[in-house]
């Protein structure tokens, strides 16, 4: 499925739900597999969207296609904002990384604790951070 950022937008809008979310998950692996291969090669403006709208479904079966997604290269690291890992919010992420026993959610975790230290959720809440996002996507 081709895609690009306004269409995704336009098509599932910010707030997919049902086979929608599917849809933005299996678009997001598509991406993440071709950002992987040669950066550059996925589209980080519709990675970051795509993780804007997992965010805003709010599931933690998302949070680690969300990781996959902002470590697939440097250039989705800075483009995908570390707070849209925590759509059930950081207390339930962290529970929730920290049970998988994975080495990747260890690096997720680790990132988070890093970022929680440096102050980048400070004052966050889900609320708040899906209002800034319907801002940013807003024309």
């Amino acid at each position: 499925m081709a895609m690009d950022e306004d269409e995704c937008l336009d098509r599932y809008g910010l707030h997919p739900v049902g086979v929608g979310l599917d849809e933005v998950r299996e678009l997001l692996g598509g991406q993440i597999r071709l950002e992987r291969q040669a950066q550059g090669r996925g589209d980080t403006e519709l990675m970051k969207l795509c993780c804007v709208q997992l965010f805003n479904a709010g599931g933690l079966e998302d949070v680690l296609l969300i990781w996959q997604a902002k470590s697939a290269s440097m250039d989705a690291d800075c483009s995908i904002d570390v707070q849209s890992l925590c759509g059930s919010g950081l207390a339930r992420t962290k529970a929730h990384l920290l049970s998988q026993g994975l080495p990747e959610a260890e690096a997720a975790l680790q990132r988070l604790l890093d970022c929680e230290e440096a102050g980048d959720f400070e004052d966050f809440s889900v609320e708040a951070h899906s209002a800034q996002y319907a801002v940013y996507y807003t024309p």
